[in-house]
């Protein structure tokens, strides 16, 4: 499971560094927080701190945040840990993604509004375990270059409007991780192969009726251009 933080009335502002085992924060990391909480509260409306022990995992689930994937990720050189799930972000999730969080190995973008297809660049987060981008508006395929992440034990794109063949080095995982209308292969039940022929079919059936209901206004037009004319 995905570490996920409280989302309870009694701490609606929870801010968790929480991997207590780590040491000290570096005055890089510090920095990465500064400007990551100028991008995500502007307004100044978040109690948050920032000291020693802010090293290793950022989670903020259920913050209310909106606009697009914040800046300053690039600087938190300790971070394993990404939580962002169950806000209002949209807008795309970065081509340079792997640039932004390359020690990353728990990434949490569920529940969001991100939209887009999913960036290859993803595939040069090496250090993945945990991807999980359910419930979002991502469109387009799942790339194949995902089968580069060799740590990946879980994975989970449900709820987007994905589309096209799961890679079949993503083929270990769950139905439910890829409840996607228009997703076919392994581990689903529906087959690419069914879906292209049915889609070929409905294709060809539509150009055929198309070009038969023309040939019969074209009939119809002639039949009524050729019929003598009556003089009065």
């Amino acid at each position: 499971m995905a570490v996920r933080c409280s989302c309870t009335a009694l701490f609606p502002l929870l801010f968790c560094f929480m991997i207590c085992q780590l040491c000290y924060g570096t005055i890089t990391d510090i920095q990465c927080l500064k400007k990551l909480k100028a991008s995500v509260d502007p307004d100044n409306k978040l109690e948050w701190t920032f000291n020693n022990n802010t090293e290793g995992s950022i989670c903020f689930q259920c913050f209310g945040l909106k606009g697009e994937f914040p800046d300053g990720l690039e600087n938190c050189g300790s971070m394993t840990l990404l939580d962002l799930s169950s806000n209002s972000l949209s807008g795309p999730i970065p081509a340079d993604i792997s640039r932004r969080v390359p020690f990353v190995t728990n990434l949490d973008l569920s529940f969001n509004s991100f939209l887009g297809e999913i960036p290859e660049a993803l595939a040069n987060c090496s250090y993945l375990n945990i991807v999980n981008l359910q419930h979002n508006k991502l469109t387009g395929t799942i790339p194949v270059q995902l089968a580069a992440l060799s740590r990946l034990a879980q994975f989970n794109v449900a709820d987007n409007q994905l589309s096209g063949q799961i890679p079949s080095s993503l083929s270990k995982f769950t139905a439910s991780d890829f409840t996607n209308q228009d997703l076919c292969g392994r581990p689903l039940s529906n087959d690419c192969t069914a879906n292209s022929s049915s889609r070929t079919g409905i294709i060809v059936g539509s150009a055929v009726g198309g070009a038969v209901i023309t040939l019969i206004i074209a009939a119809v037009i002639l039949f009524i251009v050729l019929q003598p004319s009556h003089s009065s």
